[in-house]
């Protein structure tokens, strides 16, 4: 029979100081491990399936003598009763990070969601105002919620005080919330539907943006007062007021103009090719050049940076850099309006065909039959279209 381990009391425990580990009775294989540092741990050796374990109990003075007889006690029954305590405490310790990974919040979420989306953002003021826009509404009400704990009613919480007063930010930050919260369903923090979907869900209970809000259109020049504006424009010295005259030649956009690079212009070609990257629908989009166009380009100084209309220190224009030139010139207009201005002018005074003029514009054709059809660019149309376009802008008698 072996020999039974002569009990230590609470007050022997105590004065251990000499580095090592002491058997300290009362429960077979109860034992307290000291450290070089003075710490203390106590310890089971116990057999599990025929294996000799320790078992950590918890360290000293936190766990008293008598707490680690008693757990001791307790672990050693289990192990009797065909228990593990071993793969039992790992069960709980998995439970535990599962528990805690399930409760991720709904601002980590939207952390996550963004560092993994932030390649697709065309540009980093993008990134800011989608992140800015949930901040200054979503977290105040749910950004602490674990994103499994957000339903209904925190949505609605959100949108409802803006829904009606700021439509269109509250219809951003609702999607935003759903592309969040879409996220933490597939990436398993969340189960359950979507509260912040719109169709079939909230378009139940919140009046639709369209009835709500009134369509405001970019201020349009009237395409028969540009020829005399244009004559003004070419009158005006300075960068800015030469980009805001190629984009009226071009009918594109002012990101598209104000990024655009010598190594996209083909002077041979006589085309100017814009990267999906800096276009809105993310697709390449190839212009025709004028010879107006061309001319303007020739006539452009050439500096060390690579955009076509450089700013005084060598970058990007600035948005307001072409809104000033009209602001200077009097023109009641906005720059993006000369877009509706060539609009306007090919279905009044042209026999161009619809998609012509869409794609002259680099719009989305909505019919996919239409764009099925429609796989070219229509390139050679565009260019004498293009021609037709510069040539009545440059008769200031019309």
């Amino acid at each position: 029979m072996p020999r039974k381990a002569e009990e230590m009391g609470a007050l022997a425990v105590k004065r251990l100081e000499q580095p090592g580990e002491y058997t300290v009775g009362g429960v077979a294989g109860l034992r307290i491990r000291v450290y070089d540092s003075g710490h203390k741990y106590w310890l089971l050796r116990a057999t599990i399936g025929g294996r000799v374990r320790e078992i950590g109990i918890g360290p000293y003075p936190e766990v008293t003598l008598a707490k680690a007889r008693e757990a001791a006690a307790d672990t050693r029954m289990k192990i009797r009763d065909g228990i593990d305590p071993l793969a039992e405490r790992e069960a709980a310790r998995n439970a535990l990070a599962a528990a805690t990974a399930s409760a991720l919040t709904f601002d980590d979420a939207t952390d996550r969601y963004l560092a993994g989306k932030l390649s697709e953002f065309r540009n980093p003021k993008h990134a800011k105002q989608w992140r800015s826009s949930l901040e200054t509404y979503a977290s105040p009400v749910m950004g602490q919620l674990p994103v499994q704990a957000i339903e209904l009613a925190h949505i609605l919480q959100v949108l409802e005080p803006i829904w009606r007063t700021r439509t269109e930010t509250a219809s951003r930050v609702r999607g935003r919330i759903e592309k969040v919260l879409d996220y933490a369903t597939v990436s398993g923090f969340r189960q359950g539907e979507n509260p912040a979907r719109w169709r079939g869900n909230l378009d139940a209970i919140l009046p639709a943006p369209s009835k709500l809000k009134k369509v405001t259109h970019h201020k349009a020049m009237p395409w028969r007062d540009l020829p005399e504006f244009m004559a003004q424009l070419r009158q005006r010295e300075g960068i800015a007021g030469r980009a805001l005259e190629f984009l009226i030649l071009t009918a594109c956009r002012s990101g598209e103009v104000r990024g655009a690079t010598w190594n996209e212009i083909d002077l041979e070609a006589r085309t100017w090719n814009i990267p999906g990257a800096r276009m809105k629908a993310q697709r390449d989009h190839v212009v025709p050049l004028p010879d107006d166009a061309l001319a303007l380009l020739d006539a452009l100084p050439r500096t060390e940076s690579p955009y076509v209309f450089a700013a005084p220190r060598g970058g990007e224009l600035s948005d307001a850099s072409l809104s000033a030139v009209l602001k200077r010139m009097g023109a009641d207009v906005t720059v993006h309006g000369f877009r509706s201005t060539f609009r306007d002018w090919v279905s009044e005074t042209t026999a161009y065909p619809h998609e012509v003029a869409e794609m002259a514009l680099a719009h989305t054709i909505p019919n996919a039959v239409e764009r099925a059809y429609r796989r070219g660019d229509l390139l050679e149309k565009r260019r004498a279209l293009m021609a037709e376009w510069a040539a009545y802008v440059a008769r200031p008698d019309k």
